[in-house]
């Protein structure tokens, strides 16, 4: 039983590892994990046709980091931010060789035997660790992946003790990886503050300054699927948090970015970084960017690995729209809330679209008339 279950103080039911449900259950998945009718892939509204530039249809933005002209760069990402929430990051700085070890010791890490991999079984408290669901809401449906979450920012409470000993490889390149997807992060927040007219920090400002703000990693992993056509590997929801950097199989598609109506498939361009737009950054900017739902598929055929990197406001500085972007033809569409309270409804709950941020402008509406 210990190869599947993992008890964990503070959820309400044994937690069943997703990797275990693949190399158990056969050609039928649990009951658990099969999506209402009109969540399902097979059944929701399908992509558009091919567009006439000859690609197999519509792709998010990609933004070439390295552009010469910084004002070039800065009116790519905030159209991306505009139009669609998302874009894919290419020439960002980040090396090749590092993206591929980081992917590599985490799915080495996926790889070890179950005892190995419970040793971090997480709980509902912090969900840092070794985690196989979202939410404590008794009996109801469940993703199809596993995931390890961990803090890197603040310092105060990254501990390398909770990041998995084996491989050996796998806490100096987190530790590598991170570093430099955070320099990544503070160049994109500049390049987002000054789309909206701003000062190039005053994102920054807003998140905390520089060793102030929050970054966290999710390791998802996604074991083949025999039913995928039933289920999801995340279910639709947009980030709580601030901007996410996401590192994707370069071979498997899987993530899906709702625009227009449609479910866009993401074709990811080799060690780019999918970039997107978090509940916080859309209060900030007063709902000029907007985080946008998103969701994962799985594979009958290959299991999935991605890395996505959480970069977050300081939890418990009260976030709000910024006053520069406030007036009487744009008055503030959300409430001040700190982030600590915002993801309390993600932790309870789980991942339902963007409900809580829907509430958060509709208390504002009601209280303000």
């Amino acid at each position: 039983m210990s190869s599947c279950f993992n008890g964990g103080a503070g959820w309400p039911e044994p937690v069943v590892r997703v990797q275990a449900v693949s190399d158990t259950c056969g050609e039928t998945i649990p009951e658990r994990y099969v999506k209402p009718p009109n969540e399902r892939p097979s059944t929701t509204t399908p992509q558009p046709a091919a567009s006439s530039h000859g690609s197999s249809g519509p792709n998010i933005p990609v933004v070439d980091m390295s552009m010469p002209d910084s004002e070039e760069t800065a009116r790519a990402v905030e159209t991306a931010c505009r139009e669609w929430g998302f874009f894919q990051a290419v020439n960002h700085g980040v090396r090749p060789e590092l993206l591929r070890r980081a992917r590599s010791s985490w799915r080495g890490f996926f790889r070890q035997p179950a005892e190995v991999r419970e040793r971090y079984a997480n709980s509902p408290t912090t969900y840092e660790g070794y985690g196989s669901r979202l939410g404590t809401a008794k009996g109801g449906h469940l993703d199809w992946g596993d995931y390890y979450f961990l803090h890197l920012l603040p310092p105060s409470i990254k501990s390398h003790d909770k990041w998995p000993s084996l491989p050996s490889t796998l806490r100096e390149a987190t530790e590598d990886y991170g570093e430099d997807v955070v320099k990544l992060c503070r160049r994109v927040s500049s390049l987002m503050s000054k789309g909206l007219g701003l000062d190039g920090g005053r994102l920054h400002e807003a998140f905390g300054g520089e060793g102030g703000e929050g970054a966290c990693l999710r390791v998802n992993f996604y074991p083949r699927c025999p039913q995928p056509e039933l289920t999801l590997g995340v279910a639709a929801h947009s980030d709580p948090g601030g901007m996410t950097m996401l590192l994707v199989d370069d071979h498997v598609r899987g993530l899906q970015v709702r625009k227009d109506g449609h479910w866009i498939t993401v074709d990811p361009v080799p060690d780019a970084f999918i970039v997107n737009i978090g509940d916080q950054i859309q209060v900030l900017s007063n709902a000029a960017y907007k985080s946008v739902e998103h969701r994962v598929t799985v594979s009958a055929a290959e299991e999935r690995l991605s890395l996505a990197f959480f970069y977050n406001p300081r939890s418990d500085v009260p976030v709000g729209p910024m006053p520069e972007l406030v007036g009487p033809k744009s008055p503030a569409m959300y409430p001040e809330m700190t982030f600590d309270e915002y993801r309390v409804h993600i932790r309870q709950r789980g991942l339902s679209g963007k409900a809580q941020l829907q509430s958060l402008q509709s208390f504002r509406s009601a209280t303000s008339s």
